[in-house]
């Protein structure tokens, strides 16, 4: 099946529809959302994307990261991915957006203008294998210091969001 994203200007203004693929071979700016999700011991989340996934195949991520489809809110379509993904649900809240693009590799472009949620989660995950390799929680010095060991073990926009998050809070 065909996937679509919903292309905007940095207003967030609607400018159309485009084939996923396509708007990332493009470098179009489109919608997307991403979760970060943390355990009580203030662990985040990661999941390794499945080998099969068409960019950044076997490297690590945050929680979800995906696009909301036309006519859905980033909210639902966070909750949406949380499910499809992980087998969860989980309580998040939007905490803020930015526009961000990153070479992914292959020819192809990370542009998006990104809201960001985050949430708790203590509980047991179903994940979908065509789409999650496995998932595991890090503290954040851990993750600081995988991140400067080993960054090719993560995916260009989670450094990004990353770090917009960290100048967050």
């Amino acid at each position: 099946m065909e996937e679509f994203v919903v292309l905007v200007n940095p207003k967030d203004e609607v400018l159309g529809l485009m084939e996923k693929q396509q708007a990332h071979v493009n470098g179009l700016l489109h919608r997307a959302f991403s979760v970060f999700l943390f355990n009580d011991q203030g662990e985040m989340l990661l999941q390794k994307r499945a080998e099969q996934k068409y960019h950044s195949p076997g490297q690590w991520t945050n929680a979800v990261c995906s696009h909301p489809r036309d006519g859905e809110s980033y909210y639902n379509g966070a909750i949406r991915r949380l499910k499809e993904e992980l087998g969860i649900d989980a309580k998040i809240e939007e905490k803020f957006n930015f526009i961000y693009k990153a070479d992914v590799g292959g020819g192809l472009w990370e542009h998006e203008l990104d809201y960001v949620f985050t949430g708790v989660y203590n509980e047991e995950f179903q994940i979908n294998v065509e789409e999650v390799e496995s998932v595991r929680y890090i503290s954040m010095q851990d993750l600081d210091q995988e991140l400067a060991d080993h960054p090719e073990r993560f995916t260009q926009w989670f450094k990004i969001i990353l770090e917009a998050y960290k100048h967050h809070f």
